[in-house]
């Protein structure tokens, strides 16, 4: 199924929602984007942050697998939804 915006941003504030109770990762999160929890308040409106929330999710399979598995989604639905929002059409380097 293809993600429209607004339902990949509803995917990426489950991330969000889902990041945001991970005690260990949230301060990897704050930390590699620069973001305040203020600003992860702000961002979360804002359909550019939450492709970034994405991003971060899918540098480590085990954080893509651990949310997947809490929010009863297939492990191809970050990128899917990632695809949908700002910046993250694929690159095609041929």
């Amino acid at each position: 199924m293809p993600y429209t915006q607004e339902s990949a941003e509803t995917l990426a504030l489950r991330a969000l929602a889902w990041l945001i109770t991970q005690e260990e990762l949230l301060p990897v999160f704050l930390g590699s984007t620069g973001a305040s929890e203020a600003d992860v308040r702000a961002g979360a409106s804002d359909p550019a942050f939450l492709g970034a929330v994405l991003d971060f999710l899918m540098m480590d399979d085990a954080w893509v697998v651990a949310f997947c598995d809490t929010q009863a989604v297939s492990y191809d639905q970050p990128q899917a939804a990632r695809a949908a929002l700002p910046g993250g059409d694929q690159v095609h380097w041929t």
